[in-house]
């Protein structure tokens, strides 16, 4: 059986006794390429052996997907997270289920701590949500359970036809800064734009620290009003008389709403891919008075360039955690620093196989995490 002394801070101590995934339980731990290291994380600390799988793209670039142990009438967990080759990874995911599924697993179970696809969630000029398309095609082949750690935006959950638990991964970046940033009493928490201001009051009031929030020029220049087609006038448009004729929407001066002058600056959000404007936004920190710039964010996609361009700003630190693997960015950017967040993954996983409450992961986390 499944060690059941998993809580979460604990680390369990595999014995010899448990190790086999197919015959000593009713669990099957799968793979995808995607983060091999976190799913040794997880498959390590919950002393059940990695499944018997190959998965591996042939010649002509097709995937292919090779199960080589029963899974007739076993609960499936599938671990697979999004990396640089993203499309590939999401292929190989849904031909892991679909393998899963015809070959009679009871449930299939997805662990995807960093979700691909889902900053593309809602409806810019003329384009579709893939987000959505993403959710349907995961849900169809057959999981009967997704796992997924900080989406972009809580509302993903209803695209998906299955339950999804959208865990948070604040308590282990709140305890990096009580643990790691000296004199973090004298910090302050910067929401990177407006849309995170929730996230970082939630930072800022259980670390009883003050906040403050980046204005200006955050937002993609494809959200704009003038941007979108769909506000386009029609060809022969003709200007109305009974309503006053619209502004063209301007962008302010990128400014800071707060007082960092002699504080240590903590910029927090979901997502750090491309870095331009964490680095904008950690110039105009400085020259308000801030002596230290951390920044926080739960996935470390951190694509493109974007370790060259942290590594020369005036950031002090970026930590991530591993829901995405950047050893290669790391090495780029030794600034870098990575929580891991497998105890996390692990715990839900044992609960969720045992029919147990996942209420403890939200054990002080609200809504607005």
């Amino acid at each position: 059986m499944l060690p059941r002394c998993i809580v979460l801070g604990i680390m369990p101590v595999a014995s010899s006794n448990v190790g086999i995934a197919d015959q000593s339980s009713g669990m099957v731990l799968l793979m995808g390429n995607s983060h091999p290291e976190l799913a040794r994380l997880v498959s390590d600390r919950l002393g059940v052996r990695l499944g018997d799988a190959v998965v591996y793209n042939k010649t002509n670039r097709e995937t292919s997907v090779d199960i080589k142990q029963s899974v007739r009438g076993k609960h499936v967990f599938i671990l697979q997270s999004g990396s640089k080759n993203v499309n590939n990874d999401i292929v190989e995911l849904l031909i892991l289920i679909y393998a899963c599924k015809t070959s009679a697993a009871t449930k299939i179970t997805v662990v995807m701590p960093y979700l691909p696809y889902s900053k593309q969630c809602r409806m810019l000029r003329r384009s579709s949500i893939p987000m959505r398309l993403v959710a349907e095609m995961i849900s169809k082949s057959g999981a009967t359970r997704l796992v997924s750690l900080d989406l972009y935006r809580k509302e993903i959950q209803g695209f998906f036809s299955i339950p999804v638990d959208n865990l948070r991964a604040s308590l282990f970046l709140l305890q990096y800064i009580r643990e790691y940033i000296p004199d973090h009493k004298n910090a302050i928490i910067v929401a990177k734009n407006p849309g995170v201001m929730h996230k970082a009051t939630s930072y800022a009031d259980r670390l009883r620290v003050g906040v403050a929030v980046i204005h200006g020029e955050q937002k993609e220049s494809e959200e704009s009003g003038t941007e979108d087609g769909r506000q386009s006038p029609p060809p022969n448009f003709a200007p109305f008389e009974l309503f006053p004729s619209p502004l063209p929407k301007e962008k302010p001066p990128l400014t800071v709403v707060g007082d960092v002058g002699g504080r240590i600056a903590i910029m927090v959000d979901d997502i750090i891919d491309d870095a331009a404007s964490f680095v904008a936004a950690a110039e105009v920190l400085k020259a308000r008075g801030a002596y230290k710039i951390y920044v926080m964010a739960t996935h470390g996609v951190l694509s493109s360039d974007a370790p060259a361009l942290l590594e020369a700003s005036p950031i002090t630190e970026i930590i991530v955690t591993n829901t995405v693997p950047h050893e290669m960015q790391k090495m780029r950017c030794h600034k870098i620093k990575t929580v891991d967040i497998s105890l996390m993954l692990c715990e839900a996983v044992r609960r969720i196989y045992y029919n147990e409450s996942m209420g403890q992961l939200f054990r002080d986390i609200n809504m607005d995490d």
